[in-house]
């Protein structure tokens, strides 16, 4: 019997996959456990093991290509049971309450079931959006609100989320570029893709706003120094993007409304309790975005060499998907390859984001002896916070990072207990 393996359902959102490696072969018999894919998502690259002993019979994808969770990319002779049939009754663990006539079981995962309970909805009666006829818990809502008679009020100044969803826009189709020169193309593909459709959809959907100033981090630049040595003994390494991750976590538990997201379907604003914050990693494969976890319970140490085993690793492609995921705030640092003043694009759907530039001596004012003031040379950092002006607006920005400001530029009373 000819059995199918389908790309499972990788969860976060996560629909499709790019096939980077393939090692076996068709006619090759594989143990349970054993590798027999290697994808990667726009969160990371993953192994698929053989969810059973068998022999491939063949291979239906090939390296480079795109699959959809639910594609068929490999087919099994020789296995005891129908993987297809093991999937899907793991699927059903949790179901909703059916006839005793027997029917097919609707594709949907189990917390689109838990919700589908909750409304009474019968799965059965649902249209699917999702790839390959999955239900979404959108779907369910929906429906549900569809069985209900609406009591409209009149029209109002506040928006439908339909109403201010992304615009469809015709392009004009790209000229050929050839008739002027040489050209090279390369695949758009893999993580790059998928930065690029969550920038455009961050970019479309949220009314970004930013604010600019600067931090005198003379002090901060000595006291990481000082330090600068134990930590790289313990394994880390104390960059300013340690000291920026604790001053950032202080000031989300005084301005919590920036560390949430908005829920327009629900109009809700969704404020988040722990302090998981994301840093912009470049790497050769494309910006990967790794996640700090509960940055507020974490020593400067401690931080230190987190950051650096995450950014080791997301750079060698080792990063867990679990590392890449759950962020509520991110800190892109431009300044440890020279950059200034950085606008970054906010990370969807966190609501506002910091960018580093290179601390760099510049003179500038302070007060001096007498009550005079003197121009010294001084070690000065821009900072440019981005936000979502829907969920915040200018003066809590502006309050936000002056916190952040005044932590970074007070390390001696501030943060010498973090050590």
């Amino acid at each position: 019997m000819t059995l199918s393996f389908r790309l499972p359902d990788l969860g976060e959102g996560v629909h499709e996959a790019e096939i980077l490696e393939i090692p076996v072969e068709e006619g090759q018999a594989v143990q349970e456990g054993d590798i027999i894919l290697e994808v990667e998502t726009d969160k990371a690259a993953v192994e698929i093991p053989s969810p059973r002993a068998g022999i491939i019979q063949a291979i239906r994808v090939s390296q480079g290509q795109t699959v959809k969770v639910g594609d068929v990319l490999i087919l099994f002779a020789g296995a005891e049971t129908n993987i297809e049939e093991e999937v899907t009754a793991q699927k059903q663990t949790e179901t909703t309450p059916t006839s005793k006539t027997s029917r097919t079981p609707v594709p949907a995962s189990p917390s689109t079931r838990r919700i589908a309970r909750e409304l009474a909805v019968d799965l059965h009666q649902v249209m699917p959006s999702g790839a390959n006829g999955i239900v979404t818990a959108e779907d369910v809502r929906r429906h549900a609100e569809s069985a209900i008679p609406e009591e409209k009020e009149a029209a109002s100044l506040v928006a439908s989320p339909d109403e201010i969803r992304q615009i469809a826009v015709d392009v004009p189709p790209l000229p050929d570029f050839s008739q002027w020169g040489e050209i090279e193309r390369q695949p758009f593909r893999s993580i790059r893709r998928a930065t690029a459709a969550r920038m455009a959809a961050s970019w479309s959907q949220i009314p970004h706003v930013n604010c600019q100033d600067v931090a005198d981090i003379t002090k901060l630049e000595e006291f990481r120094l000082r330090h600068k040595r134990d930590i790289e003994g313990a394994g880390g390494r104390l960059t300013m993007t340690v000291f920026a991750l604790k001053a950032v976590a202080t000031a989300l538990k005084t301005y919590p409304q920036f560390n949430a997201s908005l829920d327009l379907e629900h109009q809700e604003i969704i404020l988040k309790k722990y302090f998981h914050i994301g840093i912009a990693v470049d790497t050769v494969h494309g910006l990967m975005v790794p996640v700090i976890r509960d940055v507020d319970r974490k020593s400067i140490k401690e931080i230190a060499i987190e950051l650096n085993n995450t950014i080791e690793r997301a750079r060698n492609r080792q990063s867990d998907r679990e590392e890449l995921v759950g962020g509520s705030f991110t800190i892109t640092n431009a300044g440890a390859i020279g950059g200034g003043y950085f606008s970054a694009i906010i990370n969807y759907p966190d609501i506002a984001i910091l960018g580093l530039g290179q601390g760099r001596m510049q003179p500038a004012v302070v007060p001096g002896s007498g009550g005079r003031h003197e121009i010294v040379p001084r070690l000065l950092m821009p900072l440019v916070l981005c936000f979502d002006h829907r969920v915040a607006d200018g003066a809590d920005a502006i309050r936000f990072q002056r916190l952040i400001i005044d932590i970074l530029q007070d390390p001696d009373e501030l943060l010498i207990n973090m050590i």
